[in-house]
């Protein structure tokens, strides 16, 4: 019996992590990168031409990399989105102050001794504070969260922070939205903030949002113009 031996490629390094992977890899095992990508060959360019003559060809190949990593729409979601959650909070401490400045007691006088009115009357402050110390409690909560996520958008990718007391940053790659929606309720007009939703080929984030932001349209074409050039460069085809 004849054993064929087929000759295997030599390993590289990734110009992205610069771990040992296989010549004929499209995809970094390691930290996820395309190595077809124009981020990629640019690297690849970089080095090269560093070996020739760093003084003369660096500057052009760096202002490549530099562009395809270009902000091009950063924001955090507005404050005025959350209006609505402010009037209820408003509504609800009325309601806590009414309770407190109410005497019930006055009215079941006839009813109770004078020591169970004086600890019903301690009773019904102390729960009216507690309870407006809760809605506000909350209402800070939203505030913060919304005010400490982050969103940026750029040619390859989308990145996102957010968390109060553990801090989160996570991306997306531009070329995994399957399709992306702008929805803006009335509040949202009269305000000037919407939602766009993106759905995505990722596991861990399949449907991602970007809450209540201010010009959500130019993020919508943004994102759309991006989504689609990245897809051109990858060739990824998106079936239904």
């Amino acid at each position: 019996m004849r054993i064929t031996a087929h000759p295997q490629s030599e390993p590289k390094s990734c110009p992205f992590c610069a771990e040992t992977i296989q010549a004929a890899a499209v995809k970094c095992r390691f930290c996820g990168e395309f190595l077809n990508s124009p981020k990629a060959k640019a690297i690849e360019a970089n080095s090269q031409t560093d070996l020739i003559s760093p003084q003369n060809q660096a500057k052009p190949v760096l202002s490549r990399v530099e562009g395809d990593n270009k902000i091009l729409f950063a924001c955090s979601p507005s404050l005025l989105g959350i209006i609505p959650q402010m009037i209820k909070a408003l509504l609800l401490l009325g309601i806590a102050i009414l309770i407190i400045k109410l005497p019930v007691e006055n009215l079941l006088s006839s009813r109770i001794t004078e020591d169970q009115a004086v600890t019903f009357t301690r009773y019904r402050i102390l729960g009216s504070l507690a309870f407006g110390f809760i809605v506000l409690l909350i209402l800070a909560i939203k505030i913060a969260r919304l005010k400490l996520t982050y969103y940026e958008v750029t040619a390859e990718r989308i990145e996102w922070a957010r968390g109060i007391f553990d801090k989160k940053v996570d991306n997306l790659d531009m070329f995994r939205i399957v399709d992306l929606k702008l929805r803006r309720s009335v509040m949202d007009c009269i305000f000037g903030v919407g939602k766009v939703v993106l759905t995505t080929t990722d596991k861990s984030d399949p449907e991602f949002a970007f809450e209540k932001v201010r010009d959500s349209r130019k993020l919508y074409d943004v994102i759309k113009k991006a989504s689609l050039e990245a897809d051109r460069r990858t060739s990824v085809v998106h079936l239904e």
